[in-house]
Formats: C-alpha cells, sequence, structure tokens
C-alpha cells in the first residue's frame, strides 16, 4: 500500500509541477514578487499532496522564521528541504549550482528571482561572487538559502559541512537561523517511496554576527545535528 501511494505521490508531484511550471510562465514579464508567489503556491501543493502517503508536515519555531535579510541553513536530506523553504520562507533565495540553470522552466525563475549561482571550480572566485549577490539581495529584505552540508546526506548521519557558509556569515554580518529537520525518514533521497509520519522543518534560534569562525560553525553544526536527531523518531 506504501508503494502504491508513493507512486501516486510522484505521479502528481510531477503533474502539479508541469502544470504550475507552465501556466505560470508570464509571471516571468512581471516583478520578482510575482514568481516568489507563485514558489509559494506550488510548494504548498507539493506539501499538501504528501497527504496522500498520510504524511503530515509540520513547521516548528516559526517565531524564528526571518522576515528580513538573513542567512538560512536548513539541514539536507532530500529534495523536500527545498521547497519548504520556497514555501515559508517570505523572501527565498537559493545559492545553487550553476548547472541547474539549464533546467527548463526551473532555471528562468531562478534567474528571475535572483538566485545565486556558482561554479564549485571556481573557489574564492565563486566566493566572492556570493558575497557580491546576497548584498544586493540583502537590500531587497531576501533570505540567502544555503546547505552548509552541500549535498544530501542520510538520517542520523552528520554531514560535513563546508567553508562557505562561514564566509558569508563572516563578510555578510547578518544573523544564521539554522533548520533542523526529519524529512530523510519519510522522503528518502532516492527511490520513489514515501513512508507514513510527522516531517517536521524546525526553525532554531538564530545565530548572532561577530562569532569567530570555529565557533561559528560548532555552533552551527550542534544546533543543527542536536534539534535534528530528536526529530528522527517521528
Amino acid at each position: 500500500m506504501i508503494a502504491v501511494r508513493s507512486f501516486l505521490y510522484v505521479a502528481l508531484f510531477y503533474l502539479w509541477t508541469a502544470m504550475v511550471a507552465v501556466l505560470a510562465t508570464p509571471v516571468l514579464l512581471g516583478p520578482a514578487r510575482w514568481t516568489l508567489a507563485m514558489f509559494h503556491f506550488w510548494g504548498r501543493g507539493v506539501v499538501g499532496l504528501l497527504r496522500i502517503c498520510d504524511i503530515r508536515v509540520e513547521v516548528r519555531g516559526r517565531q524564528h522564521i526571518p522576515t528580513g535579510p538573513a542567512l538560512v541553513a536548513p539541514k539536507h536530506q532530500c529534495m523536500l528541504d527545498v521547497f519548504a523553504q520556497f514555501t515559508w520562507l517570505p523572501a527565498s533565495v537559493f545559492v545553487m549550482k550553476k548547472e541547474l540553470n539549464w533546467i527548463p522552466w526551473f532555471g528562468w525563475y531562478a534567474a528571475k528571482v535572483g538566485t545565486i549561482d556558482i561554479d564549485r571550480s571556481g573557489h574564492a572566485t565563486a566566493l566572492k561572487n556570493m558575497v557580491r549577490r546576497a548584498k544586493v539581495l540583502f537590500q531587497k529584505d531576501r533570505q540567502v538559502v544555503i546547505f552548509p552540508e552541500g549535498t544530501r546526506g542520510e538520517p542520523g548521519v552528520r554531514g560535513d559541512y563546508k567553508p562557505g557558509i562561514a564566509a558569508l556569515y563572516r563578510e555578510l554580518d547578518v544573523p544564521v537561523i539554522p533548520v533542523a529537520t526529519n524529512s530523510g525518514v519519510h522522503w528518502p533521497a532516492h527511490g520513489f517511496i514515501r513512508r507514513p509520519g510527522v516531517i517536521v522543518f524546525e526553525y532554531l534560534e538564530p545565530i548572532p554576527p561577530g562569532l569567530k569562525r570555529a565557533e561559528f560553525m560548532r555552533t552551527l553544526e550542534e544546533r543543527i545535528e542536536t534539534a535534528s536527531e530528536k526529530l528522527l523518531a517521528l
């Protein structure tokens, strides 16, 4: 039964995504806020359809969801972690690898909202570009989302936290909001099975600007991993 429900969800997910992507194309002619509104609408549909799989999505720590410029650092276990930020952050923009810009519609919408695309082989140049683009976006009260682990990991496994977020934290002088989750328990990184239960996205207390690099990285990892481990049983 789980397999049947999962297959139905995946089919409806792609149908919903294709329908919204194509029908919303005219928003590309308007301001970025139109595309952000489309992302909110699409994301809520993605989350709502999970009821088919007997999965409920819960958001905790709403008082910590930023409304102005901030760095948001979510735990990354599956693609739902991306969709969730589209859904609940008021004006999110992602740091993502530049290869994703070639995906039809997705790349167009990403460019419209100002997504920060990076060349992972660029190192220092890529970092300077991230900082420059983020400063411009912060002037527009945007929330820059960067996955500190860089890639998806398994639930219960501590990831390898990359230095990119530390550099952004140092250069941008804004708070960082860690986000814990157990999403990978119910939406595995690979395959189509969606397991019943409760997926939680927990926005944690912001880390204020000004910490030393080592202290910041230690605090970020400890908050995300400790909170995420507590969610594994749901």
